[in-house]
């Protein structure tokens, strides 16, 4: 593709609308993936939100509530969601941009693996046809495989965001007709500020109500069972006892996982944080980042530990996307299998030890951040709009600088 834009472009700002249901900095890394790049992009563009949850405040940026009528059951909300929208961008934007499961959109960016691979592949005969009987059964699932079939088919102008080349594989797989109008834009990081000081470090947990001695190792996530939380909390009991487990995410699953905590007597060394309006306070008090998940399509946290010079250990590509960007032992520890108690137990205890592999971890991760930062996905979404734009009109589009 050509990539030139006229030169009277610059002076233009377009007026993009973006659909996050969720617009929150508490929410996932989807949400955070839709606050940074509105936050780079409205001193350029004229940037509105059209959200039902909205926590966020930037000069510049229009806020939409969409009104949520029906909040359960969540797929007659996502539909009324999707017509609220199209309702109301259907004129007076250059741009639609949305980041959920909906029909229309120039520009659609896809976080989590598509609904009919989850559904279909790998499945074969009885098992197959099973699958099939629920699903047309289920108003639910017909709902969301109907919007994602409209979501991904092949439109003029289309242009469907990925967060990961892992993502992109299993997305080329599911809908190869969608193939040409696929791009891949990774999340990034605001700055880069490396590993914190002691003094820094003291004053974060003291902030948090952490054990100011001993070793932190970090968890973050919403959704704790995918996210590989049971497999680090028996990881967690071969460590020695000065080391202790700091979890940051949804506090609506803290009851449930405490109890299994205090069962297994860890109770003194794991300390729920909640939700964080901030994780960066969390990354200053912590020596390490644990992250096992079992399905992650990027796992910004990754990165944003790494900028801020924590040594990662992160499950293999097929699992995390962001780990096929990762070289074991130089930049992150890689795990072959998250649910292998003893081999993250074993890769922990080499974050924690002083020793030059952690010198190079957090060296290497930070340069690997550096590599990766907002501006630079900011540019690359950028050029996404003005081709949209010019879609229409037959011209090509190209680096906007």
């Amino acid at each position: 593709m050509n990539n030139i834009v006229p030169p009277e472009i610059p002076k233009r700002r377009l007026r993009i609308a973006v659909l996050s249901r969720v617009f929150k900095s508490t929410g996932g890394g989807a949400e955070r993936y839709s606050i940074a790049l509105v936050e780079q992009l409205a001193a350029r563009h004229e940037m509105h939100v059209f959200a039902q949850q909205l926590e966020h405040q930037l000069p510049g940026v229009t806020y939409h509530r969409v009104r949520s009528s029906v909040k359960r059951p969540r797929w007659v909300n996502q539909l009324w969601f999707a017509f609220s929208t199209w309702r109301a961008t259907r004129s007076g934007f250059d741009v639609v941009h949305s980041h959920e499961n909906t029909w229309h959109g120039q520009v659609q960016t896809v976080h989590v693996l598509p609904i009919k691979y989850a559904l279909f592949f790998e499945r074969a005969g009885l098992r197959l046809a099973l699958r099939w009987l629920k699903v047309v059964t289920s108003p639910r699932l017909l709902c969301y495989l109907l919007l994602e079939h409209f979501r991904f088919a092949s439109q003029p102008g289309r242009t469907i965001v990925l967060a990961s080349t892992t993502l992109q594989a299993y997305m080329a797989q599911t809908y190869p007709g969608s193939v040409p109008a696929m791009q891949v834009v990774t999340p990034g990081v605001a700055s880069v500020p490396g590993p914190a000081t002691e003094v820094d470090k003291q004053a974060a947990r003291q902030l948090l109500g952490l054990p100011l001695q001993g070793q932190c190792v970090l968890f973050v996530g919403n959704d704790y069972k995918k996210k590989g939380l049971p497999a680090l909390l028996k990881a967690m009991q071969t460590l020695p006892a000065d080391c202790y487990l700091a979890v940051v995410g949804n506090p609506a699953q803290i009851a449930g996982v405490r109890e299994e905590v205090k069962a297994s007597g860890m109770d003194q060394r794991i300390h729920f944080l909640g939700a964080l309006g901030s994780v960066d306070v969390a990354y200053c008090a912590a020596d390490c980042l644990a992250h096992p998940t079992l399905e992650d399509t990027f796992a910004m946290v990754v990165l944003e530990a790494m900028a801020h010079g924590l040594p990662v250990v992160v499950s293999a590509q097929k699992y995390c996307g962001i780990a096929g960007l990762l070289t074991d032992g130089n930049n992150a520890l890689i795990l072959q299998e998250p649910r292998d108690t003893a081999a993250l137990a074993a890769a922990l205890r080499r974050c924690l030890t002083n020793t030059p592999e952690r010198e190079r971890l957090v060296r290497a991760g930070c340069q690997f951040a550096s590599s990766h930062q907002w501006k630079d996905s900011a540019r690359q979404q950028e050029n996404i709009y003005w081709r949209a734009f010019f879609g229409k009109q037959g011209k090509e589009v190209g680096a906007h600088q």
